[in-house]
């Protein structure tokens, strides 16, 4: 007789009804909540907009749509991971990769690419050194850098809005560089059904779900995310794995930029603003939580799939810009709400 079976059976000891199994409503949720949404919000675009919403243009639509969202979030998602919360430099990573990028276009289109992820990646460096050795508060810390950048960049161009076509000025080999830059975000294959811009969204995700899930380094996030002290303790260098976090988080976003600067055609200091909670929000819809060392780039990259869809289904309805913003405000919270509830049930909260 076991020893739960004795005090079961001694006099004056109840028995424990307490449930030790595991929920399966609540694994499944914590698993494949996101794509549970993504399956409702079809049944929803099929029944509102019928054919409209399952054609090729609506889909590239979507894709098209949440490609820069999903580019950052593939970087997002380490960072998040690592319980550090958010990357609030995000914004301008994304501004100034774009900017450097539109500046160096006379040297040709491959410095120009190269120098603007240069400097989006440094902005990691940066942020991982200062996060990750000197243990600075992440959203303070990251906060304060989006503000300094912004400072920098507006002092560096007089506040102003850069343009490839004029900054390549009169050198044909500049102008055909600016060219090639402009048509980054409108490059598309198999007779413009794939965009060029979801490509990339999907190698990006493809190269974290690696990064997280076949190398040792993910598996190093994951117990920094986890434990932070338990990790250090175990022999971790979690100074450097915070920092490496930091930068993929940041060279994520500067090709982000640099495809946004490409879409815009214009390089400014306002490119990326609000990116910082829309990936966020996507992050978190996709499964993985604040405290850190929870949830897959898999669910992440469903997470990005359901702000697309949601935002396209309100658009075919003919929901206003800032009903839109109500509504995915509200939905974000109740995603949440489920989301934690399920960690909870699960032991994990």
């Amino acid at each position: 007789m076991t020893t739960k079976e004795q005090q079961a059976t001694a006099p004056g000891i109840k028995q424990d009804s307490r449930r030790t199994d595991i929920s399966k409503t609540s694994l499944f949720i914590n698993r494949a909540g996101a794509y549970f949404i993504v399956a409702i919000l079809l049944v929803i675009g099929l029944i509102i907009a019928q054919g409209r919403f399952v054609s090729i243009d609506n889909i590239r639509s979507i894709l098209n749509a949440v490609s820069l969202t999903g580019m950052a979030c593939a970087g997002l998602a380490f960072v998040v991971y690592s319980a550090n919360f958010n990357d609030m430099s995000l914004p301008m990573t994304m501004a100034l990769s774009g900017m450097m990028a539109v500046q160096l276009i006379p040297f040709g289109i491959v410095v120009s690419v190269v120098g603007g992820i240069a400097a989006g990646t440094l902005v990691g460096v940066v942020n991982g050194i200062l996060i990750g050795k000197f243990r600075a508060n992440p959203i303070i810390w990251t906060l304060a850098f989006n503000m300094v950048l912004s400072g920098i960049v507006r002092v560096a161009w007089g506040g102003s809005q850069i343009y490839p076509d004029t900054v390549a000025g009169d050198s044909e080999f500049a102008q055909q560089a600016a060219v090639q830059f402009n048509s980054f975000a409108r490059t598309y294959f198999f007779d413009g059904a794939l965009p060029l811009m979801v490509v990339v969204m999907i190698v990006l995700f493809v190269f974290a779900y690696f990064m997280m899930t076949r190398t040792r380094f993910g598996n190093k996030l994951k117990m920094v995310g986890s434990n932070y002290e338990a990790a250090r303790l175990s022999g971790v260098n979690c100074a450097k794995t915070v920092i490496l976090a930091y930068v993929l988080c940041s060279l994520c976003a500067a090709i982000a930029g640099i495809f946004y600067t490409s879409m815009t055609k214009i390089g400014a200091y306002s490119n990326g603003e609000g990116y910082d909670f829309d990936c966020l929000t996507a992050v978190l819809l996709g499964g993985m939580t604040l405290a850190g060392g929870k949830g897959n780039i898999v669910g992440v990259f469903g997470g990005v799939l359901v702000v697309g869809m949601l935002k396209n289904i309100m658009t075919l309805i003919g929901i206003s810009t800032f009903s839109q913003y109500l509504v995915t405000g509200v939905v974000f919270l109740i995603v949440v709400w489920i989301n934690t509830s399920s960690e909870r049930k699960l032991g994990r909260a």
